[in-house]
């Protein structure tokens, strides 16, 4: 058994990013980038106007006031032929390419609208309201870093850089099975003693696609050995991580490892000194990534909060140590000392701090909806009193 310091460097070791494929910007959100996105123009490509007015030569409205023939009007994507001639304007709207020869924009506000000349009541200051030709940025610049994750305002400035694609890391293929004759499906039960919904693989699914992951699919399955094993040969053709849950003990049935045996499964680590979720393990089998979870559902998230999340970044581009974001926070309500096992602890958030949610039972369901935030508790830590600092982390 090791330590959760341990496990969490074990797990940065092998999330490491996929092979790298080209997608449009419409299915590129919150995708990684593998490659450095680079302006294939100049943004604006030539001087335009920054509001509506007039573009005028500011020597010809020296000495004001002045009155100056309209020579026409440009508007966002359509500019004027010809260059401005000494002496006369030209009415323009935001966006619109500047006329060669002008270098400066009067707001349309202070300038008198007679039909075909336009007054100029004085010469005018401040700024000249021009988006000068690469301003923003020039064909050539980089943009976007490769490693940063594609948002609402990164995907628009992909777009500006005039691509219709870009190259990011794939997302890893996860497949969940998750073992137990007594699992029946949600809304299925079947009434006899003991049989129970099956509900973990729906908040992994969940978890997995939060973290940048794809779930290739969910399987259920019962504790037949020669099933077992050939669903986990299916899932490693499938997927490029398989999540297993329960049948991790030392019990008749407790298949989780067994069942990966024939696809020469390797543990990276088979235990973890932390509560809940002990039994959490990582191997790989069949040249794929496995880890195994346990079957009670709080025990089953927490894990693969603090586990399989940093695994699933890694893989997909992330780096692993964004889902492992510990901040510090203050207490509402008072803890008990820690045992011997590194805890965790579920809580949520109230106006006056962290409370500590009461039932802390791996398999309390209820109680899991409440949460919203992990507190970290180390090894032999004291009694904590309200108020006192606490590093947690957001589920």
């Amino acid at each position: 058994m090791i330590s959760f310091d341990d496990a969490v460097a074990l797990v940065a070791t092998l999330a490491r990013p996929l092979a790298n494929e080209r997608i449009g910007l419409d299915q590129a959100d919150g995708r990684v980038l593998a490659v450095p996105v680079v302006a294939q123009w100049s943004s604006p490509a030539v001087a335009v106007s920054a509001m509506d007015g007039y573009a005028v030569r500011e020597a010809d409205l020296a000495g004001g006031p002045v009155r100056l023939p309209v020579m026409g009007a440009a508007y966002a994507g359509h500019g004027l032929d010809q260059a401005l001639a000494r002496g006369a304007c030209v009415r323009v709207f935001t966006g619109a390419p500047l006329p060669a020869g002008t270098d400066r924009v009067v707001m349309q506000e202070v300038v008198g609208d007679e039909g075909p000349v336009a007054f100029f009541a004085q010469a005018p200051c401040g700024g000249r309201h021009v988006r000068a030709a690469g301003c923003d940025f020039r064909a050539g610049d980089e943009l976007l870093a490769a490693g940063l994750r594609l948002t609402p305002q990164r995907l628009i400035a992909a777009a500006a850089a005039d691509l219709s694609e870009v190259e990011v890391v794939s997302r890893p293929r996860v497949m969940i099975l998750s073992t137990g004759d007594e699992l029946h499906e949600p809304g299925h039960g079947t009434g006899v003693g003991g049989s129970i919904p099956e509900s973990v693989s729906f908040g992994l699914a969940a978890l997995v696609r939060a973290w940048g992951g794809e779930v290739a699919g969910r399987r259920r399955l019962g504790d037949q050995l020669p099933l077992l094993q050939a669903a986990a040969g299916a899932a490693l053709e499938a997927a490029d991580l398989v999540v297993v849950t329960g049948g991790a003990s030392v019990g008749q049935r407790d298949y989780a490892k067994a069942m990966f045996a024939p696809f020469g499964l390797d543990c990276v680590f088979a235990k973890v000194a932390i509560k809940p979720g002990k039994p959490v393990w990582l191997g790989r089998a069949g040249g794929k990534l496995v880890v195994g979870l346990p079957g009670n559902p709080t025990a089953a998230l927490v894990t693969a909060r603090l586990l399989l999340a940093p695994l699933i970044a890694g893989l997909g581009g992330r780096d692993p140590r964004t889902a492992l974001a510990w901040r510090a926070a203050r207490l509402a309500v008072g803890l008990e000392a820690c045992g011997d096992r590194e805890t965790f602890v579920r809580a949520r958030n109230v106006a006056t701090g962290v409370s500590p949610l009461a039932d802390q039972d791996s398999s309390s369901q209820k109680t899991l909806a409440l949460a919203d935030l992990l507190i970290r508790r180390r090894p032999g830590d004291g009694a904590a009193a309200v108020g006192d600092g606490v590093e947690v982390l957001d589920l």
